[in-house]
């Protein structure tokens, strides 16, 4: 079989277009980047409110493992299955980070005969929406240094100073800092660092912005460090949230590609559902359900990440109401949880216990379950309906097995199928906490609720933040926990479906543009760092001018 690469470069694309024509959007709300993407204008929002919403899917997985489970591969083949039965779906997805491109995780385009493309542009510079991030978050830092440097009007105290850079790769040496050396002329010495770009509180405003004016006011809301007396300081404070609104004008807008058969994908924005919250933009989303039967949403990594996050963050923002869930499994994430790779049933049925527990946490916001099994070469027959069985048993609504990572839209009718009968059924969604609980609590249902976790522990500068912010505007926010994906605890040690265990908090951070608190969990990084072996060590040019080695 070719290389996800090798299909993506032979594959006859469609002008964008001819697939925006297809969806219903008119002329002047397609902005075309080139043959084969395009942005597209908020005012279709507008123009199509009075129409019904699509059936809103959400695809989430179980505990990944440091391999991967295909969830994005699933999340594409089953838009394609849902068009091969003649359904009018359309898929949203997050864009890809280079820090993860040239480090572990690969590309986000899925995989296989179930791709988003084109596949290079997507995993790379795309539209320049990640950049135009990174510029905005960088010169909200740089006017901060210039307002300290020429008198500080505002008062900020510069040990108090919060805001940090960021860079959209993975770079460890980044992460503390020293900024300002090299004498007066040169800045104020002080510590600081950088977040990779999908961490930063602009990726996260931008993926809840319902508009441009909603934009602008959200970076204005930003809160950059305090004054000497304790008053928080805001980007509008120091005269930088204008600027930073016209860096981003076109990256509010969504991006409009196709998956391999023809059908529409949204990706934009790019956030990490471990350290951030997770999911593609709102304006993606709410474009997409008024212009397909079926919009198929991916959040990062498992059940407790990006869909715990879409559910308690996302669609309460945009007062959104999912209709069903699909879980993604594998055999070989399975016999992981069970504690051998190369095991048979017995390590399957060990592992199924992290199932069982993802299955309780989609039933436990009131939804349904559809299992998604994603086929992998080395699985036997027996291997994969074992996992269909255990599945149903967990109390799943359907399981099916995707062959579509080589069978295209075709290996993924049956999952489709499933897939439309459980949107059909009646559900009771609602969210894991109220927001008016105190952020402690909100904090503690979260890790009890969903985690399995016997409760929480927020260490002094937690909680003296969780105190002092008791009574005011921040008590209310949503929380966006940060806590590694390779675990349902805090623990990445803790594998399968562990208990008896207590959640650390160690800070919170306010981002009070993008509208939540972030609780950073046991010894969560907001900056990754590049391993032994990244991929971009496999990544060339050919003689021919064609990109090699990219996954």
């Amino acid at each position: 079989m070719p290389t996800s690469l090798e299909i993506a470069q032979a594959a006859t694309l469609r002008p964008i277009g001819d697939i925006a024509d297809e969806l219903g959007l008119e002329h002047e709300e397609v902005e075309p980047y080139g043959r084969y993407k395009a942005k597209v204008d908020l005012s279709v929002i507008d123009r199509l409110a009075d129409r019904p919403d699509a059936k809103l899917i959400n695809v989430t997985a179980i505990t990944p493992t440091p391999a991967g489970e295909g969830k994005t591969t699933t999340s594409v083949s089953l838009t394609q299955g849902l068009g091969k039965l003649g359904r009018k779906p359309v898929l949203c997805l997050r864009e890809a980070s280079l820090g993860p491109v040239f480090g572990v995780k690969g590309g986000a385009a899925g995989g296989g005969y179930a791709q988003v493309v084109p596949m290079e542009d997507l995993n790379l510079h795309f539209t320049g929406d990640l950049h135009a991030i990174t510029a905005a978050n960088n010169l909200l830092a740089a006017l901060i240094d210039a307002h300290l440097h020429h008198g500080n009007p505002a008062g900020l105290d510069p040990l108090a100073i919060s805001w940090r850079r960021c860079m959209d790769m993975n770079d460890r040496n980044l992460r503390n800092v020293i900024t300002g050396l090299g004498g007066r002329a040169h800045g104020a010495p002080r510590e600081t660092g950088f977040d990779i770009t999908a961490a930063s509180e602009v990726m996260g405003l931008v993926a809840v912005a319902r508009d441009l004016a909603d934009l602008r006011e959200r970076l204005g809301r930003i809160t950059v460090g305090q004054t000497y007396e304790g008053e928080p300081v805001t980007a509008e404070d120091i005269d930088a949230a204008g600027a930073m609104a016209v860096v981003l004008r076109d990256a509010v807008k969504p991006n409009l590609v196709q998956t391999l058969e023809g059908q529409p994908a949204f990706v934009h924005c790019g956030p990490f559902a471990n350290i951030a919250h997770g999911n593609n933009s709102l304006v993606a989303d709410r474009v997409g359900l008024k212009l397909g039967e079926f919009l198929l949403t991916e959040s990062g990594f498992a059940s407790d990440m990006g869909m715990e996050k879409f559910f308690d963050i996302t669609c309460r923002i945009g007062e959104l109401r999912p209709s069903a869930v699909v879980l993604v499994a594998t055999v070989r994430a399975l016999k992981h949880h069970g504690g051998d790779l190369e095991g048979g049933a017995a390590e399957i049925e060990a592992g199924a216990a992290n199932l069982a527990r993802h299955i309780g946490i989609v039933n436990g916001f009131g939804l349904q379950a559809v299992v998604g099994v994603n086929k992998f070469p080395t699985d036997t027959a027996d291997e994969l309906e074992l996992v269909r069985r255990l599945a149903t048993e967990a109390g799943a609504y359907a399981a099916e097995i995707n062959t579509a990572f080589e069978n295209g839209g075709a290996g993924a009718t049956a999952l489709a199928e499933a897939v439309v009968a459980a949107a059909d059924e009646a559900n009771e969604f609602d969210y894991a906490y109220p927001l008016d609980a105190p952020i402690e609590e909100k904090i503690r249902l979260i890790a009890t609720r969903v985690y399995g976790a016997d409760g929480v522990e927020l260490l002094p500068p937690a909680k003296k933040k969780a105190a002092d912010w008791a009574g005011s505007d921040l008590a209310r926010l949503p929380i966006c926990m940060a806590k590694t994906h390779l675990s349902l605890s805090h623990d990445p040690a803790l594998k399968n479906a562990p208990t008896g265990f207590t959640v650390t908090v160690r800070d919170l951070r306010p981002y009070t543009g993008a509208g939540w608190l972030v609780a950073l969990c046991g010894d969560m990084m907001t900056m990754p760092g590049l391993g032994k072996s990244p991929a971009a060590y496999a990544i060339d040019i050919d003689e021919n001018g064609e990109t090699v080695g990219l996954f």
